[in-house]
């Protein structure tokens, strides 16, 4: 795939991820997004799919490349699999369009991703069932400017930067009664043409991305839990500890 095809490709992002004034939040249920941000070998890819498909034109600003030494992968491995010509393993993740020509193409500026997964967490879910959702949920319709929809944000302005992958699926509605009125319920996809993965093999790509995103968004999260775990222990045992303490010290007091 060629620089300019990344591009295109990632520029879809531009309006979808970036909030609520290009997205209308509908009444299907967000899915949970299966993200375990300890598997390492899950967020390698994740970031393989980050870099092809969204760093085009999202910038990850708080994301150094070295930090992805955290992940398992080595200093060569990030030269010759992640970086472009004129990177440096110590850049951080800048987007590769120039924000002002992003603009004026989309009319707004592509947002960061550095924490999209921890920003986008709403009552539906957290933002990685969000943005897991967002980027399965699209179908084929020519009254868009793009071409096409989103079942779950009706009318995004964000095209479908996967398709290929995906193939083409058309979403399948029922008629229900409700209140007196007749009213169609989204009730599952009919796939109208295959992509180059299979439903599986999609859902694991874009699985692997969203774990990508929430492990940027707190790169030391996991860090943080595993000391947690053990300050809890230790005061745990303190307490203890100052109990018997406690009760050897009055013992003798009447």
């Amino acid at each position: 795939m060629n620089v300019w095809k990344k591009l295109i490709l990632s520029l879809a992002l531009a309006t979808g991820l970036g909030g609520s004034a290009f997205a209308s939040e509908g009444g299907v249920a967000w899915d949970k997004a299966p993200v375990d941000t300890k598997d390492q070998a899950s967020l390698q890819r994740g970031v393989k799919t980050f870099v092809e498909y969204c760093l085009g034109c999202h910038s990850a600003a708080a994301m150094r490349f070295n930090r992805l030494k955290d992940i398992g992968l080595t200093e060569q491995q990030i030269k010759n699999e992640l970086l472009f010509t004129t990177e440096k393993v110590g850049d951080t993740m800048v987007a590769a369009i120039d924000p002002a020509q992003a603009k004026a193409w989309f009319g707004t500026t592509p947002p960061d991703l550095s924490v999209i997964a921890r920003s986008r967490a709403g009552a539906g879910g957290s933002g990685a069932d969000y943005i897991y959702t967002l980027l399965r949920s699209y179908y084929r319709d020519d009254t868009k400017p793009t071409g096409w929809n989103n079942i779950t944000f009706p009318s995004i302005a964000m095209p479908h930067s996967l398709w290929e992958l995906q193939g083409e699926r058309r979403p399948v509605f029922q008629k229900h009664e409700q209140y007196g009125h007749e009213v169609e319920v989204f009730s599952g996809w009919e796939q109208v043409s295959p992509g180059a993965m299979t439903p599986d093999q999609f859902d694991k790509t874009v699985g692997d991305l969203v774990t990508y995103l929430q492990w940027m968004g707190e790169p030391a999260q996991n860090t943080r839990v595993k000391i947690g775990i053990w300050v809890m222990l230790f005061l745990l045992l303190f307490t203890f500890t100052a109990w018997r303490l406690n009760a050897a010290y009055w013992k003798d007091v009447t």
